[in-house]
């Protein structure tokens, strides 16, 4: 399409590389008969006819290519270099005479708005929006030009280059064309979005509108009128004060202006017109298939659609079979890894739940949307004395999750529902009763331990021989039947244990309610727990630290050794070989683990050894040699004392030695089993890193058929697709599938999943109770007592971070790949977790202070401010900015 011009209605969605976003989107709405102003776009072949000019645009390309979105002043200079070239080009006189032609046409004595269209604008994944320049009130042929042009270059725009590179864009792929379109004088102007923008729920369309131009709006220059509609009534009015308006001026260009106070505070639609623009916009919405955001205006009592892009923020839904009202519980947030998973760690977690229920009657079943997975609470939350429970279980796994439930309690009505695998369950419950009752009065840890370890051998062994003996699809179907093994398992065997410490943990808060002992004393009692694995995997690592801190040389090759050979190198250095060898015994046991382990497609520790290299390089600067030994004993000894405490207490209420009997016997059964609740999840992780290798295999031998192209594609198939591919009925083109799912995966990992939401689309915020707290302080679930002062420091990637002496982590989550950091830390915050999370029980077990839950902790505290923890109360303080540090 190598024409100079193409006028809106010729052009539809099908013409985006030639148009780019926003023009594809215009031409769509005129042929679809809304009621759009008529136009010409200048297309991006224009554009490459300017540019190829120029012998300077590959180099200023290069610049943009080593561009860090975090070098503003870098960004700054390059784009304004690139701008006032582009400005400066000429424009070839027969592009001159096309558009000329085109705009006397349309009437060369009538106003324009000039409006920027890029290829990488108003996308299904991403708006770009106001990235680019549009000009308004355009007269003349001077000014039509010199307003071209400004678009050509608002290509590069510092905001638009940050964008880009943010959202991972290659620069020299997106192209501009530019809309000449005749401006329409409104009287009132303003966004509609067809889904509430802040909660997310899709049947409430929301309207903003003030006086004039919309560009007052826009620049945020005035505080509009909000209009909520739905179901086609108005359920939310609010007139603000709007006292600015942008006008056209005479000569071209807009000026500003304050609104008589009689107007200011009139509102602006009328309740008809407010109605009627909903339904246009449910119109436009239907036509897309999908939430829009809409810039319209009102001339004359019509209403003209400007602009309509996809709302790129909103999180989907998961999908249902029907139209009730549903809720959506994140698992990433229980499982404490909230990042986009990948399609086969989707389908291998969904196996045990779709096993269990039958396709016409599946109730509480993983549900996948936005690259994660959901849990559908609905039945759970409506049956009575379950949904009781199912909220406390919650909050203890994360207070604001239970919170947001709870609040939605009072929307599903109450009944008794058949709940996830009832059958199973009846048959389970008694049988785990009976366990739980038996541990109670004579469980032993040290056996129990050995039970679970012999279990999880047993259970690995059998799965390596089975992947190993089997073939092609045999190979896939004993991986999920595998799966749910382990999850039985996990179920009817070892359960037991983790729950007789909850019911422990239970009675001994009761108990001190009753018998009047110190409950302040029993976070204490999670000081130094036996029998955690994740706790052991930590201690051991920091005696790998140990090793390499007796030998010089070591150290220095730790702390500068590049990846590439960095094992193979430790034999030519002095204690390498011990390290070494004393490495590679960490990784068999540990290696199967990594940051975000739930998704089987993770880089693990034994893929990838280097990257536990920086925290042990952190352990060694700032931890002493045997100090983490160390702390372990003390809080080891911290618990000892306060149960002797607690005891002592007991002992001299009245019946004492019967009621010490029982609260000794409590804190025995609580801390030998509680370490345990560990184990479960590494060993799901270790049959996992089984599974991976198997389909890696299975990757070698696509590649050698030419099916893929690099063996970490076949992380983008589900479990049931790979069997399709084996059997050769898979019908879809599968690299072309694969490039859809890499870039879906891309927009997902932009998004952030939400704790809870409702099948309507509406995310629900839990809420803290602020308590004592000091005013200014940011509240949380205190998990790990104690206060604490320190150095902010915020690490988003475990894999290449260590901690400093005296810093403080906060993350987004912490799963156990994150252990190596917890020895460095002074005290660790999180943003999301609860008092039975793995954040939280290694803490305690470190006997770091800990709060977790605080919402946006990573971007509301910056790195270097020097905060107060208070893992007691939990709440943090910040005490000094780091720009105000000296």
């Amino acid at each position: 399409m190598a024409t100079h011009i193409l006028h809106l209605e010729q052009v539809n969605r099908t013409h985006l590389p030639f148009v780019g976003g926003k023009g594809s989107n215009l031409g769509e709405l005129i042929q679809a008969k809304f009621s759009v102003p008529p136009g010409f776009c200048v297309p991006t072949s224009a554009y490459d006819s300017v540019i190829k000019q120029s012998d300077r645009m590959s180099c200023f390309y290069t610049e943009l290519d080593r561009l860090q979105v975090q070098d503003a002043a870098a960004i700054r200079r390059v784009s304004q270099d690139m701008q006032q070239h582009i400005l400066g080009l000429s424009i070839p006189s027969d592009l001159m005479t096309a558009i000329l032609d085109a705009w006397y046409q349309m009437g060369e004595h009538g106003v324009y708005a000039i409006r920027s269209s890029a290829t990488a604008e108003d996308l299904p994944t991403a708006s770009f929006a106001g990235q680019q320049d549009t000009l308004l009130n355009v007269k003349g042929e001077q000014q039509l030009f010199e307003a071209i042009r400004q678009c050509w270059s608002s290509l590069f725009t510092e905001r638009a280059i940050a964008y880009r590179i943010r959202n991972g864009f290659d620069h020299r792929a997106v192209r501009i064309a530019v809309i000449i379109q005749r401006m329409i004088i409104p009287e009132v102007a303003g966004v509609m979005f067809t889904a509430d923008p802040v909660t997310g729920h899709r049947g409430t369309i929301s309207i903003d509108a003030s006086f004039g131009l919309g560009e007052a709006l826009v620049a945020g220059l005035v505080t509009p009128d909000l209009y909520q509609v739905r179901h086609g009534a108005i359920v939310k009015k609010q007139v603000s004060r709007k006292q600015t308006t942008v006008l056209p001026r005479d000569n071209g260009g807009t000026v500003i202006e304050r609104v008589p106070d009689h107007k200011q505070m009139v509102q602006a639609l009328s309740d008809e017109q407010i109605v009627v623009l909903a339904q246009l916009g449910e119109q436009i919405q239907h036509h897309y298939g999908s939430a829009q955001d809409i810039e319209w205006c009102l001339s004359e009592g019509q209403f003209f659609i400007v602009q309509a892009r996809p709302i790129t923020s909103l999180f989907p839904i998961p999908i249902v079979g029907d139209d009730r009202l549903r809720v959506f519980c994140s698992f990433g947030h229980l499982q404490m890894m909230t990042d986009v998973m990948s399609p086969a760690a989707i389908s291998l977690w969904k196996v045990p739940m779709e096993r269990g229920s039958s396709d016409d009657n599946r109730v509480d079943s993983f549900l996948e949307a936005g690259g994660r997975l959901f849990m559908d609470m609905t039945h759970t939350l409506q049956s009575g004395l379950g949904g009781k429970i199912m909220l406390q279980i919650l909050g203890k796994m994360d207070a604001l999750i239970g919170n947001a439930a709870k609040q939605l309690m009072d929307r599903i009505p109450a009944q008794e529902a058949p709940s996830l695998h009832q059958d199973q369950m009846a048959e389970l419950i008694p049988i785990l009763a009976t366990q739980v009752l038996k541990d109670l009065f004579d469980g032993d840890g040290k056996v129990a331990y050995a039970e679970v370890e012999g279990n999880a051998q047993d259970s690995l062994e059998l799965c390596r021989q089975q992947l190993q003996a089997s073939q092609g699809a045999n190979k896939i179907t004993y991986i999920q039947q595998n799966c749910e093994f382990v999850f039985q398992n996990f179920m009817s065997k070892d359960f037991h244990y983790m729950m007789a410490a909850v019911v422990a943990q239970q009675l001994l808060e009761l108990l001190a309610k009753w018998w009047e002992f110190d409950s302040g004393e029993l976070i204490t009692l999670n000081k130094s727990l036996p029998y955690n694995v994740t706790g052991e995997m930590g201690l051991e690592l920091g005696d790998l630290a140990d090793i390499a801190r007796a030998y010089p040389e070591l150290a220095d090759y730790l702390r500068h050794a590049p990846e590439p050979g960095f094992m193979e190198g430790l034999a030519a250095v002095d204690g390498g070989t011990e390290f070494k060898a004393a490495f590679e015994r960490w990784l068999v046991r540990y290696g199967p683990r990594c940051p975000g382990e739930i998704d089987i497609a993770r880089i693990r520790w034994s893929e990838r050894p280097y990257m536990l290299i920086s925290s042990i390089v952190g352990h060694m600067d700032s931890v002493k040699q045997g100090e983490h030994r160390e702390r372990f004993q003390q809080g080891e000894v911290a618990a000892d004392r306060a149960a002797a405490h607690i005891l002592s207490q007991v002992r001299s209420r009245e019946d004492g030695l019967f009621k010490e009997r029982i609260i000794s016997r409590l804190i025995t059964v609580y801390r030998s089993f509680m370490g345990l609740r560990e184990h479960h999840k590494f060993v799901l992780v270790r049959h996992f890193w089984h599974y991976k290798r198997a389909l890696l295999d299975l990757a070698d031998s696509f590649i050698t058929q030419g099916i893929l192209q690099q063996r970490d594609d076949i992380f983008y198939l589900t479990l049931p697709e790979m069997k399709a591919v084996i059997s050769g009925s898979m019908q879809q083109d599968i690299q072309s599938l694969i490039m859809t799912r890499k870039e879906s995966y891309r927009h997902y990992r932009r998004l952030h999943p939400p704790r809870v939401m409702t099948s309507e689309g509406e995310i629900i915020e839990g809420r803290m109770d602020s308590g004592d707290a000091p005013v200014g302080s940011l509240i949380g679930t205190p998990v790990s007592p104690g206060v604490v002062e320190g150095k902010a420091r915020i690490i988003l990637d475990p894999s290449t971070a260590a901690l400093k002496a005296g810093e403080i982590l906060i993350a987004p989550y912490t799963d156990p790949g994150w252990t190596p950091l917890f020895l460095q830390a002074k005290g660790l915050i999180t943003e999301i977790g609860g008092v039975m999370t793995h954040g939280a029980v290694v803490a305690r077990e470190y006997g770091i202070p800990a709060v977790v839950g605080i919402e946006r902790a990573t971007t509301r505290i910056q790195n270097g401010d020097w905060i107060r923890l208070d893992g007691t109360q939990g709440h943090v303080m910040v005490l000094q900015e780091a720009q105000q540090q000296v």
